[in-house]
This record gives C-alpha cells, sequence and structure tokens, in this order.
C-alpha cells in the first residue's frame, strides 16, 4: 500500500514536499517514481528513483524545480517540489515498480494520489 501525502494550495513561486509511504511490502526491493495528471490532460512522468537512491530522472517540465528521494528505513519517498507554476497543478500519484522502473502506465503499485493546487 502506498500512502501520499503532502499536498495542498500554494501560490505560484512556493515549495511543496510530498511524501509517500509504502507498507506491507519490502521497501526497498522497488523502484519508486511520480506522476501526475491535470483534468482533461494525460499523465505526465514526474520523476523516478532507484532503489538505492543511486539513480534519478525527471520530466523535462519539472527538471531543476523538483527532487526526488527516499528514505528506505522509513519506507518513504518524497518529491520536494520548488518554484511551483500554476502549470504544475494536478494530482500527483506515487509508484512502485518491482524489477521495472515505474513509468506513467507501468507499475506494480499506485497511491491514491494527493492534490497539488499552484494559484497565480
Amino acid at each position: 500500500q502506498l500512502v501520499e501525502s503532502g499536498g495542498g494550495l500554494v501560490q505560484a513561486g512556493e515549495s511543496l514536499r510530498l511524501s509517500c509511504t509504502a507498507s506491507g511490502r519490502t521497501f526497498s526491493d522497488y523502484a519508486m517514481g511520480w506522476f501526475r495528471q491535470a483534468p482533461g490532460k494525460e499523465r505526465e512522468f514526474v520523476a523516478t528513483v532507484t532503489w538505492n537512491g543511486g539513480e534519478t530522472r525527471y520530466g523535462d517540465s519539472v527538471k531543476g524545480r523538483f527532487t526526488i528521494s527516499r528514505d528506505n528505513a522509513k519506507a518513504t519517498v518524497y518529491l520536494q517540489m520548488n518554484a511551483l507554476k500554476p502549470e504544475d497543478t494536478a494530482v500527483y500519484y506515487c509508484t512502485a515498480g518491482r524489477f521495472v522502473v515505474p513509468t506513467t502506465t507501468t507499475y506494480t503499485y499506485r497511491g491514491q494520489g494527493t492534490q497539488v493546487t499552484v494559484s497565480s
């Protein structure tokens, strides 16, 4: 089970940190990721991190502003979002991939999502 938290309403330029805590599995067996989906739009890749945090990847629209990290001892993955823009408004989903790096459509588990709204 993946449970996201940390979403909310912020103004443009502000920051938020999303958390996703896993339970029921060996967290370090999984690569972790985030994708987002805005109303009426397709899913968009945000970021992934490998099982040990050694490698990260980011979508072009968030590079330089967002940082993904993980704490295996706490079974939690984080998404630090800085310099937020109105176009970052979406539901953010946490994903876990066993033997695969999660994408927007390929993952082993997915959380219920957390809303991020950025006002101008």
